[in-house]
Order: structure tokens, then C-alpha cells, then sequence
């Protein structure tokens, strides 16, 4: 559940959400900071896991929802791997959530549930992931939306667990400490995954270029 604390835990000398959390623990209408702050990060992990902008949608809307319900539940810990890559003496300047790394954790298996529900969804075009806008040359510009798709196309060949490190660390910008702690893994297993998969997606394209 939400409230559990892992054997190991403790609580983290600073959380830069913390104001927001208890904002939103006294008056729930406050929650809305977090949504704002967080709905593009999930939006965009929930869309790069399920390929459909409305199974993304109808996610993200479940992750924030179990999240408002069970913020009373919400525990300010870090595993003791993450606080101990906090130097000494620089807790004031530390940049991490234990919120984020809880509601992603939220997302994660709501996520899970969505594919174990319907495996069968129709997976949107990943041209819709490469989309962009920019001037110059449109041969240059075609070329470029390829490789981005084709980079994409590879890492959706992924293990999963690989797939998620990768969507984490590149798309919503966390530290390997979060992943770890979304994914429930150690910070040494996360750098493996992901050096695997960057390997992995980068043979793949050599041997469709070759």
C-alpha cells in the first residue's frame, strides 16, 4: 500500500515537495500544484508504455486520482541507498522527491494493470513520438524524424525493465537513485540496465543501417 515503509527506510533530510505535500494534506484542493507539476511526466511515461494517447490519458488520470486518495497514507522516506548519495553537509541543496519516486511507483503499476488488462490495443504510430517543428531543409528534417522514430521503434523492442529505465532516465529526466527506487532496484542494477539497453538500441540500428 501507498503507506508502507521498506525495511531499510528512513526519513529523507529534504524533500523538495514537501511544502506542496502538506499544502495539499491540509486543503486537498492545493493537490492541483502537484497534478500541474507532474501531469506532463506521467502523461508522457504512461504514453511512451502504452502507444495510445487515450489509454495515456485514462492512465495518467488513475495515477493522480490513487495518488490524492492515498496522500493521508504518504510517507516521506528514501530507501538508504538514495539518502547515502546525499554528500554530507549538502542536504540543503539535495534535488529529490520521495513524492515523485512515489507517484511514479503508483504509475508503474497502474500501468502494469492497463497492459494486463488489454494487450490487444491497437499501439499508435511511434511517428507521433518523433514530431517536431523546425526550419531548414525538409529532406534534412525528414531524415531526422526517421532516426528519432527509428531509435524509438528500438527501444519499444526492449525487455521491459529496460524500456522503463530508459523512458525514465531520458524522457522524464530522473536520476538513476529515482529509477532505482520506482523500479524497486539498486542504483548499480539501474546503470546496468541502462548501459544494456542504450547497447542494445544502438546494435539494433546498426544492423537496420547495415
Amino acid at each position: 500500500m501507498f503507506g508502507r515503509v521498506e525495511e531499510g527506510a528512513r526519513p529523507a533530510r529534504l524533500d523538495r515537495d514537501r511544502g506542496l505535500v502538506e499544502a495539499a494534506r491540509r486543503d486537498p484542493s492545493r493537490f492541483d500544484a502537484l497534478y500541474r507539476k507532474y501531469l506532463a511526466q506521467v502523461y508522457s511515461y504512461a504514453y511512451y508504455e502504452l502507444r495510445d494517447h487515450h489509454a495515456a490519458e485514462d492512465a495518467t488520470g488513475r495515477v493522480f486520482m490513487q495518488a490524492l486518495v492515498g496522500l493521508p497514507r504518504f510517507e516521506e522516506r528514501v530507501d538508504a541507498f538514495i539518502a547515502s548519495r546525499i554528500p554530507a553537509g549538502e542536504a540543503d541543496s539535495a534535488e529529490l522527491s520521495t513524492f515523485r519516486v512515489w507517484l511514479f511507483r503508483i504509475a508503474r503499476n497502474v500501468i502494469a494493470n492497463e497492459r494486463r488488462r488489454d494487450r490487444r490495443r491497437p499501439v499508435s504510430s511511434l511517428d507521433e513520438v518523433a514530431e517536431f517543428s523546425a526550419p531548414g531543409d525538409v529532406v534534412d528534417a525528414a531524415a531526422a524524424r526517421e532516426a528519432v522514430g527509428a531509435a524509438w521503434e528500438a527501444v519499444s523492442r526492449l525487455p521491459e525493465d529496460r524500456r522503463r529505465a530508459v523512458i525514465l532516465r531520458f524522457v522524464d529526466e530522473m536520476s538513476t537513485a529515482e529509477i532505482a527506487a520506482v523500479l524497486g532496484r539498486s542504483e548499480g542494477a539501474v546503470r546496468v540496465l541502462l548501459h544494456r539497453a542504450l547497447r542494445s538500441v544502438a546494435d539494433d540500428l546498426r544492423g537496420r543501417l547495415s
